[in-house]
């Protein structure tokens, strides 16, 4: 068998590397019993590498391509048309040449061909180059076919594709490409069929697109399409287009623009009864493949045709659940602020915190399954009433989800997750609630605090020297102490307390005066935030590097292996060293998306800290900690005066005012401990991870793993077994780092069902201007500003007046909340840390203002209203 040339019968999955993702599929496809598919050939990858090897001009090209970034738009435009030029213009070598002459006979020379391009790294699971190179359609005759295979080759360097691979880190000389050669079919009617719904997701419903003539048609949005929607060989919605133009193939070759007859433009091209055929070819398909697939099909001669077929990359995955119900997965990582993909350790390790209430895993996130509550109608209030304040946009979601009458019914029906008795509905929160809420004392703030501060010291002195198996099994007891000390119904008393005095005053506020959002103000630079004090407190780090004109040049560069040593070099060195240390010992265990314990913390990575240092010395004057709180404070003292002054003068205002005081108290006591939870969590966190971590440099040294962090794609367990045999199959490692680098570029859902179906809440907009983004108000105020776009927290560099626009926020943020004039997420609610850290910094904030980072350009004028909520781009 020759390496130049390959028949689709010779094809399978293994040639993926010769023949690219579009020839594998084709292979693939014709050894389905019951599909046909048009016979065909494909030229492979090592024709392409033979022609291109030796080629020195194309080569030096290529070098120079190689060193171009994707913003150089005009360079790559210029390089990419030369090699194009420099392909088109190369005669094809003899043994290729009488190969593809070879298989040309034997399948028809006188017939028409589709000429496409089939990249290496084309129609993957992880990447989709769909559409990136070049199809030709109806090519007739040995010559024209060689001129077109040297057509597709030079369309791997059009300025798309290039530029594609520039931004997703592709090697432009290992992606190579194969041709395929394949008989035209001329059909009556050809479209694309999804065996899932690509708008809703759901791996139920075929969507079906269907025009007359060929497909290219409806591929280049020349005509609008039928579209059928088929579930379990039951159409349940038909959109019949009016269908002016057709392509059709030309005799002499290529193709031509028709119009359709009159008559004909508004009926429906498929029957019903083809229709369904075709469903149960695209189920027959996708079972073979073994996930849902895109397929380009034709009819012709009144049967059906698969001309190609590939896997839909952008599905969110669902939980393998196979008992025969539904159910419905809400987003746990949105109720965090982390809707970041998590390695598998960190989710484990998570998962034991969760103990009683299990977490599913689908898409490198967490979820809880809600269909055991939303299958109960006290169930289903319970879950409403929760999911309102938690995200109104799942609330609505959820809201619409209940009306299907059909699909409630066919929820399973087990434990709750919404259910009283366990973690936060615990008998004994009530009691607490009402104790806490009468003697209204800020004392027992600090009495909590000691409380677990001593629970942490206690904790890092038994875990001084565990190791092995010793360690793993502690570490699982104090997951249990973690959770009592999260969950302690006192202390998650004290901040519902807070939560209910917020909520309070908002209400009453805006009954009596007609103010909305009364209790912002008040939350103004309350006690006990150990979040807000996180972002203060690196003031004062700034105020010792200010000091030192070495130390801040070399912060323009810093590296996070060699921090510390680097300083030590410096005049300053040591003091501003000092400092640092000291705000790391306190909060060194904090960083991005930190519910997963594999992310690399402050104390790892010191140098995530410099921008946010550089851009306090650059837009605050020394000493400013102590002035911005104490500023706060008086502006909420002085809001507290103004309230309570305005109430005296109202009937009953003497009554009113006493009452707004008392809950002003209740606030200011307990609404900053609200931060103080999750920050124990992260500082037993911080101490599981450095001893872990120790074990993993053990596996490392013995070379059962390559590096320390490959334990981050193990799970707890595995990680426990691995140090107990000294054993690991390190494919696993390998085939978890492929997958986690698919997660990361998903978008996780905030409710899906098991169908997959994604459920999207929406806002009301009848208040909102015309063409602003709807988003939750969570902290009042309107202020203008340019929109810093921020993805990652150690890119955050700050300008006075800046307004931060970012996916989501963490307490591990706040650092940068000093610097802001408004904040934009589009994630939260009332309640999420960065809500209530905008509220105490007095930011206007808009939180779950959908795609915001992508619909709000960096460097755009923006307008945030944090009282109506929602973002005017000006």
């Amino acid at each position: 068998m020759n390496s130049y040339v390959l028949g689709f019968q010779e094809i399978d999955k293994t040639k993926l590397a010769m023949v690219g993702g579009k020839g594998a599929n084709l292979g693939e496809l014709s050894r389905i019993k019951g599909v046909r598919v048009p016979k065909g050939f494909c030229v492979t990858t090592e024709a392409y590498k033979e022609m291109i090897g030796n080629n020195q001009e194309f080569n030096s090209l290529l070098d120079q391509l190689s060193l171009l970034k994707a913003d150089n738009r005009k360079a790559i435009g210029d390089i990419s048309a030369k090699i194009r030029k420099v392909i088109e213009e190369s005669a094809i070598p003899d043994g290729i040449d009488h190969e593809i002459t070879r298989y040309l006979v034997q399948l028809g020379e006188q017939y028409a061909y589709a000429v496409r391009s089939s990249a290496t790294a084309e129609d993957l699971p992880t990447a989709s180059f769909a559409g990136q190179q070049d199809t030709y359609l109806n090519i007739v005759g040995k010559e024209t076919i060689l001129r077109h295979i040297s057509k597709c080759w030079a369309s791997l360097f059009t300025d798309r594709a290039v530029t594609y691979r520039i931004q997703n880190g592709f090697d432009h000389r290992k992606v190579h490409l194969s041709v395929v050669i394949q008989r035209m079919i001329f059909p009556e009617a050809a479209g694309i069929m999804f065996t899932a719904d690509p708008i809703t997701s759901n791996r139920k419903v075929v969507s079906i697109d269907a025009s007359f003539g060929l497909g290219e048609a409806l591929v280049s949005g020349l005509v609008n399409a039928d579209i059928y929607k088929v579930r379990e060989g039951r159409i349940v919605d038909k959109k019949i287009s009016t269908k002016k133009l057709a392509i059709y193939a030309l005799k002499e070759g290529g193709t031509e623009e028709k119009e359709i007859e009159a008559e004909r433009q508004n009926r429906q091209t498929l029957t019903d009864e083809q229709i369904l055929q075709l469903e149960r070819m695209g189920r027959e398909v996708e079972a073979y493949f073994g996930r849902p697939q895109d397929i380009e099909w034709c009819l012709y001669d009144h049967q059906f045709y698969i001309v190609q077929s590939r896997p839909i990359t952008t599905l969110y995955p669902i939980p393998d659940v196979q008992d025969g119900k539904n159910h419905v997965y809400m987003s746990f990582s949105h109720q965090q602020m982390m809707t970041d993909a998590m390695k598998p350790l960190g989710l484990s390790f998570f998962q034991l915190l969760s103990g009683g209430t299990p977490l599913i895993q689908a898409g490198g996130r967490l979820f809880f399954d809600i269909a055991h509550d939303l299958a109960s109608p006290m169930g289903r209030k319970v879950a409403l009433m929760a999911t309102s304040k938690i995200d109104p946009l799942m609330h609505t979601a959820i809201k619409s989800l209940v009306k299907r009458k059909e699909f409630m019914k066919s929820l399973k029906r087990g434990k709750r997750f919404f259910s009283a008795g366990t973690g936060y509905f615990s008998w004994e929160l009530p009691i607490q609630f009402f104790k806490i809420y009468r003697r209204n004392d800020g004392r027992l703030v600090q009495t909590l605090m000691s409380q677990n501060e001593a629970s942490i010291i206690d904790l890092q002195q038994r875990m001084a020297n565990l190791s092995g198996e010793e360690l793993f099994a502690f570490i699982i007891e104090a997951h249990k102490q973690l959770k009592e000390d999260m969950y302690n119904p006192q202390s998650m008393a004290a901040i519902y307390v807070g939560v209910y005095a917020v909520s309070w005053i908002n209400k009453k506020m805006e009954k009596w005066l007609g103010e909305k959002s009364a209790a912002d103000a008040l939350s103004k630079s309350v006690a006990n935030n150990v979040t807000s004090e996180m972002g203060l407190a690196l003031l004062d780090v700034a105020d010792v590097i200010r000091q030192y004109p070495a130390v801040m040049a070399y912060l323009e560069q810093a590296n996070h292996e060699t921090f510390f040593e680097d300083l030590a070099k410096l005049e300053g060195g040591n003091t501003v060293g000092k400092s640092i240390r000291a705000y790391l010992e306190k909060y060194g265990m904090r960083c991005s998306g930190e519910i997963d314990i594999t992310r690399p913390r402050f104390s790892e990575q010191p140098a995530a800290l410099v921008p946010m240092i550089l851009s306090n010395i650059k837009n605050f004057e020394p000493h400013a900690h102590l002035a911005i709180f104490e500023q706060g404070r008086l502006e909420a003292m002085q809001k507290e005066q103004e309230l309570l002054n305005r109430l005296e003068r109202l009937p009953g205002g003497k009554r009113k005012a006493k009452k707004t005081k008392k809950m002003i108290g209740r606030l200011r006591n307990f609404i900053g401990y609200r931060e103080y939870p999750k920050f124990i969590m992260v500082r037993y966190y911080w101490t599981f991870k450095q001893a872990l971590m120790k074990e993993a440099a053990r596996l490392a040294q013995k070379g059962v793993i390559r590096e320390k962090e490959d334990i981050y794609f193990l799970s707890f367990e595995e990680f426990r077994e691995a140090v107990h045999t000294n054993r690991l199959d390190y494919s696993i490692i390998a085939k978890r780092k492929e997958e986690y680098e698919v997660y990361e570029k998903l978008t996780p859902p905030r409710i899906m069902t098991s169908e997959g179906e994604i459920m999207t809440g929406e806002f009301k907009t009848d208040n909102i201007p015309k063409d602003a983004l709807a988003g939750i108000p969570v902290s009042s105020g309107t202020i203008e500003g340019r929109a810093r776009v921020i993805l990652r927290m150690e890119d955050a560099v700050i300008e006075e007046g800046d307004i931060l626009v970012t996916a989501y926020t963490d307490p591990s943020w706040t650092p940068v909340f000093v610097s802001i004039r408004g904040l934009v997420t589009e994630v939260g609610g009332m309640m999420t840390h960065g809500s209530v850290i905008a509220r105490e910094y007095g930011l206007p904030a808009v939180a779950s203002v959908e795609n915001a980072t992508k619909t709000i350009k960096d460097g755009q004028r923006i307008r945030v209203n944090g009282a109506e909520g929602y973002v005017e781009i000006l």
